[in-house]
């Protein structure tokens, strides 16, 4: 856990998605606040192919900094502040 967030492509998608109103376009079947963003978005923003993004964000989805959400055929991301919290303070406490 402590090794897949220090790559940079996936702290950009970590910070991207703490405001995702204001660094991904709308999108046509899910809010990016409420639902999360899809891969494809986040291909578009790192300017990867969708399968690299999608790698990054099961990744994250992966040790509960994401959660994914499944709408249609996509899947969503967006942070999963009470985990961030909960990992923040473990590492404030010196673990």
């Amino acid at each position: 856990m402590l090794r897949v967030p220090s790559n940079e492509r996936r702290l950009d998608i970590l910070e991207w998605l703490r405001d995702p109103a204001t660094h991904f376009p709308p999108q046509p079947h899910a809010d990016p606040v409420t639902d999360g963003v899809c891969s494809q978005s986040v291909a578009d923003k790192l300017g990867v192919s969708r399968p690299v993004a999608s790698a990054h964000l099961e990744l994250l989805a992966g040790i509960g900094l994401l959660r994914a959400t499944r709408i249609s055929s996509r899947t969503f991301y967006r942070r999963d502040e009470e985990r961030i919290a909960d990992v923040r303070w473990l590492f404030e406490k010196g673990w």
